[in-house]
């Protein structure tokens, strides 16, 4: 038992190494074509830091964990949510651009309406199986580049901000960051999947339990340590911005990848976590469209974390 938990603390510590040389490599293999870096934070750091859900979730799919598909998406969703945004929002008030609060955090409400609608087929249609199918997971792919577009339509549409000019990597380096990044969330996806289960198993804890916490917060450590060191920065709108998109990619890219791989079974159990997602979602853009206009209070802020140590203690009551 002791070396699965050790093997699984090295297995998050690979995928979180990995994607961020994977991001590193890839920013800089940006900037030589002159790519902006408003595009890099939308497109290549969002990616980055939601890159170990989706290998894990692949690995989970292919080998057919369906819980820890959906437990990883939804679960890494609610900590992001809750605690990171908690956490951010304790250290500085979150102001927000009028695009975020109108525009990002409500498609990602929808992205959740249309995933509960996807997967509840015993409820919505006479389907007798919840099932998150092949064709489903192509309309969630379709869904993500058209969520892609949006944002090249907003690059487009605003000028771009230079920053100072930064150390170029050279060509070895960079191409050795972006392979050794990948490799290293091909590895440290499949250590992390593999013991997750076994410790599951060893201990009689369903895989749903342990993707909604263990592998989920672990997946998110990338966002947390983004959105702290943003919100350190004073920058709200990475802080923010980098959740509400992890969030869109979780459910539009990761879920829809990991269902074209293999129709993935949805257990009915995970609605109540969808319905605290969707609730948390609701409640962000309340916070941003009451009181101080798009700015998420420190009370606000207090209400998420306090809220999840709440949903934290309910999952562990509801597993015993």
């Amino acid at each position: 038992m002791i070396l699965y938990f050790v093997l699984l603390a090295v297995g998050l510590l690979v995928l979180i190494y990995g994607a961020n040389y994977l991001v590193e490599g890839a920013s800089a293999l940006a900037k030589k074509f002159k790519v902006s870096d408003l595009a890099i934070g939308l497109t290549i750091v969002a990616f980055g830091t939601s890159a170990p859900e989706l290998v894990v979730n692949s690995i989970a799919s292919f080998q057919g964990h369906q819980d820890i598909v959906f437990g990883n998406v939804i679960g890494s969703n609610n900590f992001n949510l809750f605690i990171i945004l908690g956490i951010t929002g304790l250290l500085t008030p979150l102001a927000v651009q009028s695009s975020t609060a109108w525009k990002e955090i409500p498609i990602s409400l929808v992205a959740i309406v249309i995933l509960f609608m996807m997967v509840n087929d015993a409820v919505l249609t006479s389907n007798a199986e919840n099932l998150l199918s092949r064709w489903e997971g192509i309309l969630l792919l379709v869904g993500f580049i058209g969520f892609l577009f949006y944002v090249y339509k907003q690059l487009t549409s605003e000028e771009s901000i230079e920053t100072s000019p930064e150390k170029k990597l050279p060509n070895l380096k960079m191409s050795l960051f972006i392979a050794g990044g990948l490799a290293g969330l091909v590895i440290g996806g499949q250590l992390v999947v593999t013991n997750a289960i076994s410790i599951a198993e060893n201990l009689g804890i369903s895989e749903k339990i342990i993707g909604l916490t263990v592998i989920a917060a672990g997946t998110s450590l990338p966002e947390l340590a983004t959105s702290i060191v943003a919100a350190a920065k004073k920058n709200a709108d990475i802080a923010v911005g980098n959740i509400v998109g992890s969030n869109i990619f979780n459910i539009l890219l990761i879920l829809g990848t990991a269902s074209v791989i293999s129709p993935v079974s949805y257990s009915d159990s995970f609605n109540v976590d969808l319905y605290i997602f969707a609730g948390g979602t609701i409640f962000l853009i309340l916070a941003m469209l009451t009181g101080k206009r798009k700015i998420l209070d420190r009370w606000e802020a207090a209400i998420l974390l306090i809220f999840y140590l709440v949903y934290t203690v309910y999952l562990v009551a509801r597993e015993l």
